[in-house]
């Protein structure tokens, strides 16, 4: 959710030019300094050695991009970690936001580089599926045309989960998740992933967002857009939104033996 990037041109160019936007931030050149390169990588060992460790093909894996804090919430943007077999390079598909625009795309890329951001802090969380979710979750997640098919390219932050107009990060996750969770209907796009999250009981993170905050966004702000949101929620400054723990807290809810891992940050 609360991520921008801009586009770049390979996934080893990012190790060696500067970066020109931060998760949420600002999209000013910050160039990487070797301690946040190392800090990086060995963040993205611990993540694919626990992975290994259990035995993992596939999982979502949670950052710390922002201090969310003062909302409740640790983690601020979700993407899916996988690896097409045994002893294949580990893999990020997510959804980044093109910086300084309202449009996105999907990314796939190495897990170093999910963590070469101006992180907040290098905390980072894993959700693991059960073994048949992983199976159809694995499936899914080499079968480009179908995650597309989930995915609209206008992008909000705090884009409403009840509405095709924008989407976010974590709304496309979401989405995608339905996909391998449903086993009585076929989900082949925005609208059906949404009914079928409202059936099955998603509860969104709700925030409270002054009046200052939320006009300024949409003002000056071409990734922010309140006016997906219902009318008696934004005029009273309340954002409903999907989270990493809105997202956690749904499918732990839902008794599949979905396992929860956080990783402490590498220590300096």
């Amino acid at each position: 959710m609360f991520h921008y990037r801009i586009k770049r041109a390979a996934a080893l160019l990012a190790l060696l030019v500067p970066l020109f936007a931060a998760a949420g931030q600002s999209c000013e050149e910050a160039p990487f300094t070797p301690k946040i390169v190392s800090k990086a990588m060995a963040t993205a060992q611990n993540v694919t050695a626990l992975l290994d460790k259990r035995g993992a093909s596939v999982a979502l894996l949670g950052r710390a991009g922002q201090d969310l804090s003062s909302y409740g919430l640790k983690y601020s943007h979700v993407g899916f970690v996988y690896r097409s077999a045994p002893g294949a390079p580990w893999r990020i598909a997510h959804l980044l936001n093109t910086c300084g625009t309202g449009e996105s795309d999907l990314w796939y890329e190495g897990v170093g580089n999910f963590f070469l951001d101006d992180m907040f802090s290098f905390d980072s969380e894993l959700v693991i599926p059960p073994q048949p979710l992983a199976k159809r979750l694995l499936a899914l997640l080499q079968d480009a045309s179908t995650l597309r098919a989930v995915h609209n390219p206008s992008y909000s932050l705090v884009a409403y989960p009840f509405s095709t107009r924008y989407q976010n990060s974590n709304v496309w996750v979401l989405e995608a998740l339905t996909i391998a969770e449903s086993r009585d209907a076929k989900i082949s796009n925005r609208e059906q992933a949404q009914a079928w999250l409202k059936l099955a009981g998603y509860q969104p993170s709700e925030m409270n967002v002054g009046p200052f905050k939320r006009l300024g966004g949409r003002m000056f702000k071409a990734n922010v857009a309140f006016d997906d949101h219902p009318d008696e929620l934004r005029y009273s400054n309340r954002i409903r939104t999907v989270t990493v723990d809105s997202i956690t807290k749904f499918l732990t809810g839902r008794n599949e033996g979905w396992e929860i891992v956080e990783i402490p940050a590498p220590r300096d």
